[in-house]
């Protein structure tokens, strides 16, 4: 039999290793803008050009590399960080696996010009697909331009895996911040389709943060500093009334390095405990220092993983600094939450000067507690329901013919909207139907109701906008003003009206009838929020992820009290649907009882 193991060719395990190292763009930004933070530069450049799809260059004034090294540095497993195994717990710099560029260079063009400061010319090496094409001397500054164009060109099953220019900048601009609020002291420009996108200067850790994320920022942030034999704490928390309902603007950095940690979010979390309201995330910027040896960074190919020796300390160190920061700065009681303010003993009282006065009692001598009231008709949760928005003004229209489609629904000629309604528990609304029972969930029926709605303004009729009297200018991030720009077209066909774009702000005129001017923001907020969740490439457009997203955000609520009419209004308009028995994000609506199946529930 003959031996069928062999060695791979180069070139082959190059790609292989890629495929760890570079999942998409954003890998790519990520490793050199590292490299170039370890080369000591303090002022780099980033130029995108499709989302990176394109081009990818990282300009830095480091130090530069030897014509030696800087051929070396394209070698599987060539690293000026490491030596022996034991340096491994010890690191203290960004890259040190030695197989970066090397995974980059098998699945892209790259063009590489370095200069050491004490040399009169650089070296300028052209790489395609793991083959130096080109090496030769050049005239460039100090420091070092690496460029990769076109990548995945000798892999396009995996450029066709790549998502929408939208979303893979989205994921650049994330490793962008990452790196930028780990090194305030450095100055970074970023560049895309030749658009500045961010110019941050270098600053201190408060106004890098103000700088990346918008003025408005500023206000949020109380500071967290804690010094410790094991640990070092220092940062921001963003005020609880600032909280919001995605987990974006949430970073921990150990030793400078950007991390993920489920378990020290839990310590943040719970610092906060009841202070949030539910389903409501902290937002925070905390830097931990601990001995490089007391770490293990080598156990993901990512790097944003990392191992602690000892974790329980740390949650509770972290746990108790958040909590005393957030009471030291008055942002919460430390002391007791069960405490009256109104029994403390004013400052000013003085026991020798000031005596208690004796409180007047006074009585109704008219008053017979055994006449009867008849004047005022007694009220209860039943007949005096509480008053909600407007109903009618979530519909453009009331009239539907909902007969046919209920008889297909419910086998049944009897029609729901005919029946009377129940609400249980302010989340369900519960009808009688011939066969049974009908059970609908308000919130995700409305969610139909709405995404229709949009759906067809949006590709059908021409959206209606309602005009503002005052424009509205609402403070984002430089990358979300980026995203909305990008998605401009869409939303003004689901009836949004721009006035002005800024680096940190857009100014809106117009908004969509189903959207009040207060939920502005949160409309906006919900949409970038799904984007960055990669929704939009699941479905055929931004249409269908806008309707998605308005629909969520702008649906009646678990909690809400609905009246008759509103209940009756509800469940005529679903019935109307074109798909009434699933939200658009494929939950059921309403689930049917038969009579027999009742019959069960007490037979059993």
């Amino acid at each position: 039999m003959s031996d069928i193991i062999q060695l791979l060719p180069d070139h082959v395990a190059n790609q292989i290793a890629a495929g760890e190292v570079v999942q998409r763009p954003a890998s790519v930004v990520k490793e050199l803008l590292e490299n170039a933070i370890d080369a000591g530069a303090n002022n780099i450049k980033l130029l995108l050009k499709d989302a990176g799809k394109t081009l990818i260059q990282v300009i830095d004034n480091g130090k530069g590399m030897s014509a030696t090294d800087a051929r070396m540095s394209f070698e599987r497993h060539a690293t000026s960080k490491i030596k022996k195994a034991e340096d491994l717990f010890n690191l203290c710099t960004k890259g040190f696996r030695g197989e970066a560029l090397a995974s980059i260079a098998a699945i892209a063009h790259v063009e590489l010009k370095t200069k050491q400061e004490n040399e009169e010319l650089g070296t300028c090496i052209k790489i395609e697909g793991s083959k130096i094409i080109n090496q030769d001397f050049v005239s460039t500054s100090k420091g070092t331009s690496l460029a990769v164009k076109n990548l995945f060109y000798n892999i396009p099953a995996r450029r066709n895996f790549l998502k929408s220019d939208t979303v893979e900048t989205r994921h650049i601009i994330d490793e962008f911040q990452r790196v930028a609020l780990a090194h305030p002291s450095i100055s970074f420009l970023l560049h895309h389709n030749n658009n500045e996108v961010y110019h941050l200067k270098s600053s201190n850790l408060r106004k890098r943060i103000v700088s990346i994320f918008g003025a408005k920022m500023n206000e949020k942030l109380v500071p967290i500093n804690e010094q410790t034999d094991i640990l070092s704490i220092e940062g921001f928390v963003a005020k609880p009334e600032f909280s919001k309902r995605k987990r974006g603007e949430q970073f921990f950095f150990v030793n400078d390095r950007f991390i993920k940690s489920s378990y020290l979010n839990h310590a943040v979390v719970n610092a906060f405990d009841g202070l949030l309201e539910q389903g409501a995330h902290p937002s925070y910027f905390l830097y931990l220092s601990v001995p490089a040896n007391t770490i293990d960074i080598n156990i993901h190919p990512t790097k944003t993983e990392i191992k602690f020796d000892n974790e329980k300390a740390l949650y509770a160190m972290l746990r108790a600094t958040v909590k005393h920061s957030l009471g030291q700065y008055n942002v919460a009681p430390v002391l007791d939450f069960s405490r009256d303010a109104n029994l403390d003993t004013p400052y000013h009282f003085n026991k020798n000067t000031t005596t208690a006065t004796t409180p007047k009692i006074t009585v109704d001598p008219n008053f017979n507690p055994f006449k009867q009231e008849t004047e005022k008709p007694i009220s209860n949760s039943f007949n005096t329901p509480k008053k909600t928005e407007s109903w009618e003004a979530l519909y453009t229209s009331t009239a539907f013919d909902v007969e046919e489609k209920q008889e297909v629904l419910f086998d049944t000629s009897q029609e729901v909207k005919t029946q009377k309604t129940f609400q249980i528990q302010r989340k369900y609304l519960l009808s009688s139907i011939k066969s049974g029972a009908v059970l609908i969930n308000q919130s995700l029926a409305h969610q139909r109701i709405l995404y229709e709605e949009f759906l067809e303004s949006i590709t059908v009729k021409e959206a209606n906008s309602q005009q503002l009297l005052f424009p509205v200018k609402i403070s984002f991030s430089s990358s979300e003003i980026e995203m909305i720009y990008t998605i401009k077209t869409e939303l003004e066909n689901a009836g949004f009206s721009f006035d002005e774009f800024t680096k940190d702000s857009v100014t809106i005129k117009g908004i969509p009838l189903s959207v009040t001017e207060s939920k502005i923001t949160i409309v906006l907020e919900e949409l970038l929020n799904n984007i960055d969740l990669e929704v939009p490439d699941a479905s055929f457009s931004h249409f269908d992820i806008m309707a998605k997203s308005f629909a969520k955000t702008l649906s009646i609520k678990t909690g809400t009290q609905l009246s008759e009419k509103e209940q009756e209004t509800l469940v005529n308009d679903l019935f109307s649907c074109k798909e009434p028995s699933i939200s658009p994000f494929g939950k059921s609506t309403f689930k049917t009882l038969t009579l027999k199946e009742i019959d069960n529930l007490f037979n059993s």
